[in-house]
């Protein structure tokens, strides 16, 4: 029992991990075709994400292989259930992933604009269902002794659409003060504006969504029998109003550290209500999926955690280095230098 606790609060890890880490890149891709004004400005948007959007989705990876190896009933009836969403996901992974790194192969006007495109949209449609993805998983999928009864449209539902909306925004506001953060002059000044214009709308959904969720899931259950869960959504809403407080002062890096906080404590809030369920079934709880009735063995479990506590921290260790070497700011004047020196 303690080992399958183990593993789900590091499912949530990872998963949080990685909307806080490819958030940024996907609100980026998002935000690219408003903010970047010219051609220098959009590589200077590309470049601030270059040396790591693809670094990032190995916590994607992590998240869906520790699913598979911690919960493999989880895993196989998730991929059965939500299959087209989830493969329409992995399609606009494929395409932003292959629209970033070629957009440069080509000099030519209509390649960079049809990539530019791909990059807006395919950065657009993961955030979207990430969201309705999680927020079905909240409010619980239609799924008996007979299977799951839905469809793809029946997970476009007021609530699903809602959490979608939230996630889009979350990762539109993270890169924003990431840009900010990461680039200079004019673009610098417009991203941290467009994050201070994009809070407000994100802060009426955020509270539209904690209402709608007492009404749509039972979440909020785990906290009404343990109060000592409360500080999770707490510091949710906390750093959200700290976003908009250092905003004001100017305090841009301070503000994309509330952003981070954000998401991974919004993520902690979802999964902390769900517990011990990992797909809850809104027909009858009993038919839910849980860290019970859905584990590996006992000893697959005691295997996969003694790797996992070699692997994550060189995972995590290889991050930070990374970071680091690519922390300095994007300049205006280094992409022209670069242009100048490739003759472009």
């Amino acid at each position: 029992m303690k080992l399958q606790i183990t593993w789900f609060v590091l499912w949530a890890v990872l998963w949080a991990v990685y909307f806080m880490l490819d958030g940024f890149v996907l609100g980026t891709g998002m935000l690219s075709g408003f903010l970047g004004k010219n051609e220098t400005e959009k590589r200077m948007l590309l470049r601030s994400v270059g040396p790591v959007w693809n670094g990032n989705e190995v916590w994607l990876l992590t998240a869906g292989g520790a699913t598979f190896a911690a919960f493999p009933t989880t895993y196989a009836l998730m991929f059965s259930y939500l299959y087209t969403a989830l493969l329409l996901l992995l399609v606009a992974l494929i395409i932003r992933g292959v629209a970033v790194e070629f957009r440069e192969k080509a000099d030519m006007l209509a390649w960079k604009s049809t990539c530019d495109k791909a990059i807006v949209l395919s950065s657009f449609i993961p955030a979207l269902l990430f969201g309705v993805a999680f927020g079905n998983i909240f409010s619980g999928l239609p799924m008996d002794q007979n299977g799951y009864h839905g469809s793809l449209f029946s997970l476009l539902n007021p609530y699903g659409l809602l959490t979608g909306v939230l996630f889009v925004l979350m990762f539109a506001v993270h890169g924003a003060l990431y840009d900010a953060v990461k680039t200079g002059g004019n673009l610098s000044r417009r991203a941290g504006k467009t994050a201070g214009l994009l809070w407000f709308p994100l802060l009426a959904v955020a509270v539209i969504f904690l209402g709608y969720t007492h009404f749509a899931t039972r979440l909020y259950d785990n906290y009404l029998a343990s109060p000592v869960l409360l500080p999770i959504p707490a510091v949710a809403v906390g750093s959200l109003l700290g976003i908009r407080y250092f905003i004001a002062r100017g305090a841009m890096l301070r503000a994309f550290a509330a952003s981070c906080l954000v998401i991974l404590f919004v993520t902690f809030t979802g999964v902390a209500g769900l517990f011990p369920n990992l797909i809850p079934s809104s027909i009858d709880p009993a038919f839910s999926l849980t860290i019970y009735n859905s584990s590996s063995s006992p000893y697959t479990l005691a295997i996969m955690t003694v790797v996992a506590l070699i692997f994550v921290p060189i995972v995590i260790g290889y991050k930070i280095w990374v970071y680091r070497i690519f922390r300095n700011r994007i300049e205006e004047k280094d992409v022209l230098s670069e242009s100048e020196a490739y003759g472009a």
